[in-house]
């Protein structure tokens, strides 16, 4: 990590192989970080809230921000350390994305070409892949925590026993506010209405358990939905696709 925050480069790649249930303890770099996960699942957790990132995605996490890694399953993961003025257009919050085949075959390049001397065609790769970051689609994976206190408590106990039948009176009446003044409170403390900020912690909740290899049907009744349908209505919205076409295009990749 020492190269990584003492390189001139504008952008530094490196690999990483981490077991099921290794955790970096929080920390924070100099540069921005594009994180992204070829095997496995990493979860992201800061004080602004946690993100999800499933395979064949990326976190993009702006320099100076303290964050821990925790993974799930066996993790593959690569990370493009960059410059926050490299190139204009980066970022200016944390983000999931999806990964272009570009990027793909980018950073797995940049990987191997970090450390040599850059020659021309490793200059253009390293070009190449910090002007496709600004074009990663964003995925809504992120799951903003409120800082207000009682709030910040009904989500804790929320992402602890996720379930999609959530009444917005009962945590209105839990938090001690009006349901007009919770409405208000939640969504600027999160910039998501209750409905939004469930669904991502359900789809949160969700991903790892499928991705994993267990039945729709049985993540989707864990997590309290009527039916299997109910459930893939709400993934196909989120992610694009439903669960089945989903994973079986992250094992294509894979």
């Amino acid at each position: 990590m020492d190269a990584v925050e003492t390189s001139e480069a504008p952008v530094v790649a490196a690999g990483h192989i981490y077991a099921d249930g290794d955790r970096v303890a929080e920390h924070s770099h100099g540069r921005a970080q594009l994180l992204c996960v070829f095997g496995g699942a990493v979860t992201v957790s800061t004080r602004e809230g946690s993100w999800m990132v499933p395979p064949d995605h990326a976190l993009w996490i702006p320099a100076f921000m303290p964050h821990g890694t925790d993974m799930i399953g066996d993790v593959r993961m690569s990370s493009a350390y960059v410059r926050p003025e490299a190139v204009s257009g980066l970022p200016a919050r944390l983000v999931v994305t999806g990964l272009t085949s570009l990027m793909r075959s980018l950073i797995a390049e940049a990987v191997l070409l970090s450390g040599e001397d850059p020659g021309p065609r490793a200059r253009h790769i390293f070009g190449a892949l910090l002007h496709e970051i600004p074009h990663l689609p964003e995925r809504p994976l992120g799951l903003p925590f409120p800082t207000h206190g009682r709030l910040a408590a009904l989500c804790r106990d929320f992402v602890s026993d996720p379930s999609a039948h959530t009444d917005i009176d009962d945590w209105a009446a839990a938090a001690g506010m009006s349901r007009r003044t919770f409405t208000r409170a939640f969504r600027q403390e999160t910039g998501l209405s209750l409905s939004t900020w469930r669904q991502q912690a359900c789809l949160l909740a969700a991903l790892p358990r499928l991705g994993a290899g267990e039945a729709v049907t049985t993540v989707a009744l864990d997590l309290g939905y009527d039916s299997v349908p109910a459930f893939t209505h709400m993934f196909r919205r989120m992610l694009g696709q439903p669960p089945r076409s989903y994973f079986r295009g992250q094992q294509a990749v894979a």
